[in-house]
């Protein structure tokens, strides 16, 4: 090996650990999110801190949305550009998902308008579908019955396995429920000019 590519290696493994520690960052979130969600409906304590939660980071969830999806983006074209790691079908599925995150969250938060942020929601909604698909093909090679990923690139490959559970689609999944729950707690930064 020569030294480039011990340089490459050692700077994919940090990397992939940086995503993974923060794939695990958005899971604490996402848990929490959900915790408090249901334990608001049995508890008035819970219902409170999740409204004060909510008004503490709601004029900021778009961008911290906005942040996440740009991660996520930058982390994959790191894989395939600089990792030089072969995506598969899948995994440009859910490229396909992610990447326009980027722009229109970004024009959500810069503009403050939620209405754009949510209409992203389906798109969302699909990529985390793709995501937990990808990640239990990893985890079950032989449910890949159709044989629906090219051989040269397959979707059973794991490229990267951190923390005794997270894979690249791991990571992509937690990257989109964070945005579900960012988006969902995002408020209008600016009144609608509709309702004035």
């Amino acid at each position: 090996m020569g030294v480039s590519a011990a340089i490459v290696a050692s700077s994919v493994g940090a990397v992939s650990l940086f995503l993974a520690l923060l794939a695990v960052l958005a899971n604490l979130v996402v848990l929490s999110a959900l915790a408090l969600m249901i334990a608001g409906r049995f508890s008035t304590g819970a219902a409170e801190l999740r409204t004060g939660l909510r008004e503490l980071i709601g004029p900021s969830s778009l961008w911290l949305a906005w942040a996440v999806a740009l991660v996520a983006t930058l982390g994959s074209l790191y894989f395939s550009e600089v990792a030089h790691f072969i995506p598969c079908k899948l995994c440009w599925y859910q490229r396909i998902c992610m990447y326009p995150l980027v722009v229109l969250l970004g024009v959500a938060a810069w503009k403050g308008r939620t209405e754009i942020a949510r209409a992203t929601l389906p798109l969302v909604a699909i990529g985390a579908a793709i995501s937990t698909y990808h990640y239990l093909l990893e985890r079950f090679p032989s449910w890949d019955t159709v044989a629906s990923c090219d051989p040269a690139a397959p979707c059973t490959v794991v490229w990267v396995w951190r923390l005794h559970y997270l894979s690249i689609p791991g990571m992509a999944l937690s990257a989109f429920l964070l945005i579900a729950v960012l988006i969902l707690a995002s408020r209008d930064a600016r009144p609608d000019p509709r309702t004035e």
